[in-house]
């Protein structure tokens, strides 16, 4: 499914102008807006700005980490978004039948 958050956001977010990556950046924001709804407990909502600032510092964030072997210590989720789902997320306490 395509990101609903369109690549021209992830772009000014990057601060890139150029094309070589868009379908690189397509598919980091469709990872991201997928992360975000199974995060949060819900779909994710086009036109939620809330929403959309998680989805585009998340994948802003993958971008510019791809690589998986470092020296330095990776996050898979850069600080800021979780504070920024958090109202969104579906509490459960206790057993839920599935």
């Amino acid at each position: 499914m395509p990101a609903l958050t369109p690549v021209s956001l992830l772009k000014s977010q990057l601060n890139l102008d150029h094309d070589l990556d868009d379908a690189l950046l397509a598919h980091k924001l469709d990872a991201a807006e997928v992360w975000i709804g199974h995060h949060t407990g819900t779909a994710f909502a086009a036109g939620d700005a809330v929403l959309t600032e998680a989805a585009l510092q998340l994948a802003a964030y993958w971008y510019e980490q791809r690589e998986s072997a470092s020296d330095v210590t990776m996050r898979p989720v850069p600080f800021g978004v979780y504070e920024l789902l958090a109202p969104y997320r579906e509490q459960v306490t206790g057993y839920v039948e599935a």
